[in-house]
């Protein structure tokens, strides 16, 4: 049956959205195995910079009269202005409901900057209108879990999926809720407005990892203390795999079959196409993986001496790709520009004791990556300027950080975007393996959201530099440290 609904799914969008044709055969066999939502491009907003990615969020959640959820891997312990709109928003609205869904591990970090405690006025003043969910990742458990001290505990997989959504509005990020998020740490920041159904999906999705996660609350008492506690006795908090592998399972379906009842009308024009993708690698949900793995298939079809090429744009401010992406770039005979952080630009640059290393450790992956360009005759010295040619850039920017993380696909170099994918993954190991995910694939026809395309794969570009890190200094404890743990960089 849900065979026979991604089909309906792959014939109605067909009918209402004409895509390109490096892309379309995709996007149709996608949605034979994914929801998708088919919506107008007029309610689709690229933004470029931390700073309007903030000013969005405020704006949402005091427009928000039904529900806001918010979905990260912390709330800064400094969020003031952020905390306190919130706190507004469920003043002014009695009917109100607002839903956190945090990681357990890096939001309980102790001391009295712990992300937490800026929780508890939200929790004392709307005790029953605010819930919040830490969702503890299960791979690690036993004595590990107890001797694995805090911060270093997050190695092992945390909740990473980026979603601010209030009534119909939802922003789709890999930011988190941090001043420098809203400073000067680049990340991608996408607007949906109007959008009910991709809004209930999210709000669906987070509810249903909420039945997986610890539960935070506090009495009204100015001086009661936070209560964390896990919802479900009958079960141990690192023996849920079998049950959140089936739950989202299940979720993914449900919403396959439901995506043929998106109405369609002579007013509403669809010329975009988005689908969710969950990626929980430690509940066996590759969703990412397997959708990543099908776009190369199709676009070997289109890779032909004959014809114009496809090109591909990647980033990711942790560059360690996921060896299997390593393998399908590599194999493939389209040409590929790779964004890196710069070890300045990474968030872990100068920090005491060990992560203070794990910027070598990037430049020791980025090695071991153009070896194998190389290898493979695909560097842009024995390209020659070749469109199959694989590079590898880095971002520079002074004072700022580097936290963008995506996919963009043109028919050709010398063409727009026609394709996305977006979210919170890192397309690395961690991210496939360790962390959970949800990112999506948008597929476009619309000129103008092509060029804003454009213009955002411009705009991280303008700060790039040629990478260096053939040229840099891997201390030999960097190297070790990575050799014990390279599939938690």
């Amino acid at each position: 049956m849900l065979a026979v609904a991604g089909k309906r799914c792959a014939t109605l969008f067909r009918r209402r959205i004409h895509l390109h044709a490096c892309v379309r055969d995709f996007a149709e066999s996608l949605a034979q195995k994914q929801p998708c939502f088919p919506l107008s491009s007029k309610n689709v907003h690229i933004l470029g910079q931390p700073n309007q990615f903030y000013s969005r969020l405020l704006e949402i959640i005091r427009r928000a009269r039904r529900r806001i959820f918010l979905s990260s891997l912390y709330i800064g312990s400094e969020e003031r202005e952020l905390i306190g709109a919130l706190d507004t928003a469920l003043r002014e609205n009695p009917g109100l409901q607002l839903y956190l869904t945090l990681d357990y591990n890096r939001s309980t970090r102790p001391g009295p900057s712990s992300p937490i405690l800026a929780l508890l006025p939200l929790l004392r003043n709307h005790e029953r209108r605010v819930h919040v969910s830490l969702f503890r990742s299960p791979k690690l458990s036993g004595l590990m879990a107890k001797v694995v001290p805090p911060r270093f505990n997050e190695g092992w997989g945390t909740w990473h999926a980026k979603v601010y959504g209030a009534d119909d509005e939802v922003i789709i990020s890999g930011a988190n809720l941090n001043k420098s998020y809203f400073t000067n740490r680049q990340d991608r920041y996408w607007h949906f407005t109007s959008q009910r159904n991709l809004a209930d999906y999210c709000f669906s999705f987070l509810r249903t990892i909420s039945g997986f996660s610890y539960q935070m609350t506090c009495s009204g008492s100015a001086s009661a203390e936070p209560t964390i506690s896990w919802p479900d006795q009958s079960v141990k908090p690192w023996k849920v795999h079998p049950l959140v592998e089936h739950s989202l399972a299940k979720f993914q379906a449900s919403h396959l079959a439901t995506s043929t009842s998106i109405p369609t009308n002579n007013n509403n024009t669809h010329d975009v196409v988005l689908f969710p993708i969950i990626q929980g690698g430690q509940f066996n949900i590759r969703e990412e993986a397997s959708t990543v793995s099908m776009l190369f298939e199709h676009l070997a079809d289109h890779a032909t001496p004959h014809a114009s090429k496809p090109f591909m744009n990647l980033t990711s401010g942790y560059f360690g790709l996921y060896k299997p992406y390593q393998d399908l770039i590599l194999k493939s005979s389209i040409g590929c520009e790779i964004l890196c952080a710069s070890p300045k630009a990474n968030g872990f640059y100068g920090s005491r004791g060990l992560s203070g290393l794990i910027p070598e450790g990037y430049t020791l992956l980025e090695r071991r990556f153009m070896r194998a360009v190389r290898a493979a005759g695909r560097d842009t010295g024995s390209q020659n300027g070749s469109t199959d040619a694989i590079g590898l850039s880095e971002w520079v920017r002074e004072g700022w950080t580097y936290h963008a993380k995506g996919i963009w696909l043109s028919p050709s170099i010398s063409s727009p975007p026609v394709l996305s994918l977006f979210g919170s993954t890192n397309l690395n190991a961690r991210s496939a393996n360790l962390d959970t995910e949800l990112s999506f694939v948008l597929l476009t026809s619309s000129e103008a959201l092509q060029k804003s395309l454009q213009d955002e794969v411009g705009g991280l570009w303008n700060c790039a530099a040629p990478w260096q890190g053939a040229e840099r200094n891997v201390r030999w404890r960097t190297k070790t440290i990575v050799s014990m743990i390279d599939g938690m960089l």
